[in-house]
């Protein structure tokens, strides 16, 4: 875990855009906050290989988000709950559950329905935040470490140096 932590920080003090890492920890939100084997984590999979994610992001919020998970699965319930039994969506629902897909999707569970629903709602305000927060990262915290006179005698040293000429090896 301190493994995917170092490469999330790794990620984030990278040059690399942080739309990209948002959207890996917003996938990774829905990915994470419903139960696993569906149907539509299949097609976030998908979505996460297919479009330019950030997969250090999308892993890191996975775990977080799956933690997490567990301490709203009672919201999670009573917003499935409320979706499900609303009068004026009742035909929606059995038509849809006497279609082969949504019967395999598995719609008809309250913690499915409640889970999906929330981390859909939340999936652009997380990815507005988490965008702003990475350029606010970026701009305040990381311009002060690199100002810090421990990181210009460390930038100094042979061993920087050193790790610079490898670094650039793998790009």
């Amino acid at each position: 875990m301190t493994h995917l932590i170092a490469k999330f920080l790794k990620v984030l003090n990278s040059e690399t855009d942080p739309l990209q890492i948002s959207l890996g920890f917003c996938f990774a939100m829905i990915f994470g906050l419903t139960p696993l084997f569906s149907i539509h984590n299949i097609i976030i999979l998908l979505a996460v290989l297919i479009l330019r994610v950030n997969l250090s992001a999308f892993i890191v919020g996975w775990a977080f988000f799956t933690a997490l998970s567990f301490a709203l699965d009672p919201l999670f319930h009573i917003i499935g709950l409320a979706v499900l039994t609303t009068p004026a969506l009742e035909e929606l629902w059995t038509t849809l559950y006497n279609t082969t897909i949504f019967r395999l999707a598995n719609f008809n569970n309250t913690i499915l329905m409640g889970s999906l629903l929330f981390s859909v709602i939340l999936f652009i305000p997380l990815m507005i935040v988490s965008n702003a927060l990475i350029k606010k990262y970026r701009e305040h915290f990381l311009a002060w470490v690199e100002k810090t006179k421990i990181m210009q005698l460390f930038k100094a040293s042979k061993i920087y140096r050193a790790y610079q000429t490898v670094h650039g090896w793998k790009e």
